[in-house]
Parts: structure tokens; sequence; C-alpha cells
């Protein structure tokens, strides 16, 4: 495999972050001149990392878009990137139905919203196996008397590195977070559910950054 120069990686980082650009303009980026880099660009070029089009300029390639190193590719992936419709349910659902829920959607939590559709708490499946074990009585009850409540409810967001949100899913030993959106100014600061991050999207991303190694 060849190992690319600092200049060569330097060059790949600017035409990343500013394409389309011309090869005079990645020179004057590095203090050089055209010439100088022709060697790079045509290597790049061959290696995928960059791409040029006549007349336009220099675009990333395969490898520096998606096919590249794999660990740029999840230090760089954000929680929007991955995250997934949220399953919902009201504080006012009973115990029955939200366990029926949990099942027939195949998930490991549900999360919980108020009319407003702000989050007001988390369930997982052992909260309901805790509460229902033994209480027959339980089934009518509603969720609200077994999740857990903002703010103990671990959260992230759609900026959030997926690395920073899986460290808090291992330390705080859940399957899933959700994503939310908080507006200070509405719902008495109560965040708003855009989504959900599950360790299934999270072992999805690897398998695909490894499947375009």
């Amino acid at each position: 495999m060849i190992e690319l120069t600092a200049r060569q990686l330097k060059i790949v980082d600017i035409v990343k972050k500013q394409a389309p650009i011309t090869g005079e303009q990645i020179a004057e980026n590095l203090g050089s001149s055209r010439p100088t880099i022709r060697s790079d660009l045509s290597l790049l070029v061959m290696l995928e990392y960059i791409d040029a089009k006549p007349k336009v300029g220099y675009f990333p390639g395969r490898k520096a878009a998606g096919g590249g190193d794999g660990g740029d590719r999840i230090r760089e992936a954000k929680v929007r990137d991955i995250q997934t419709v949220p399953i919902i349910i009201r504080e006012t659902t009973t115990i029955q139905d939200a366990v029926v829920t949990l099942f027939l959607q195949d998930v490991g939590t549900l999360i919980i919203c108020d009319a407003e559709g702000r989050l007001t708490g988390v369930a997982s499946r052992k909260d309901f196996l805790k509460v229902t074990l033994g209480n027959p009585g339980s089934a009518s009850m509603p969720v609200s008397m077994v999740m857990t409540r903002i703010p103990k409810v671990v959260t992230t967001s759609p900026d959030e590195p997926v690395l920073e949100a899986a460290h808090k899913m291992i330390m705080h030993e859940v399957d899933s977070l959700p994503v939310i959106k908080a507006d200070p100014e509405e719902a008495g600061g109560r965040p708003a559910i855009v989504g959900r991050l599950t360790k299934t999207a999270i072992v999805q991303l690897l398998l695909d950054i490894e499947m375009t190694r």
C-alpha cells in the first residue's frame, strides 16, 4: 500500500474542503507552484484520492469521499448521518400497550413524549420486566410510572460525533439514545425528538466502512 506524503495528504484535504478547485489554487494554498505539485496530483488521481475534470478542476475521489481510511470516516461521522426514526409513545400509554409496541417494532427502548412531542422520558425492556413480574395489575398502569424521566435521560444531538455518542451508550449501559434538538424558548426548554441512535446503526456504519475500504 502506498503511503502518502504530508504534502499529498494536505492536497487531499484541500480538495475535500474547497472542491471544485484548480491546480493553481491548490498550489497557492500550499504556498508552492503548479509544476512542483504536478506529480503529486497525478499520483493522487491515479490512486483515486482525487478526481480531475477538464476545465472545472479537482474533486474528491472515491477513496477520499468514502473508500479511504476507515478511521477517518468513523471519526468524522455525525449522529445525523445514521440516526433512525424514533419509536414514540405518550406518557398516558398503558404498560400493556407499550410492551406490545416494544415487540411489534422490535426495539429495546421506547421514547416517551408529552402531547407537544417533547421528550419526557424513556422506558426499556428491563423497566417493563421489573414492573410486570409478579404484578398482575401493572398492565393498566401508565408508562409514566416506570419510565426514566428527564433530566436523567441520556441523549445525543444530530451534530454530536458518533464516537462520543457510542461512548455514552457504553458508560450508561443503554442500547439506544434519543436524538434531540433543544429549543430553550419553547415548552419550558424541553427537547424535541428528531430521531434515535441505536447500537445496530453504529455497527452497520462500521460494516459499511469495512466493505468500502
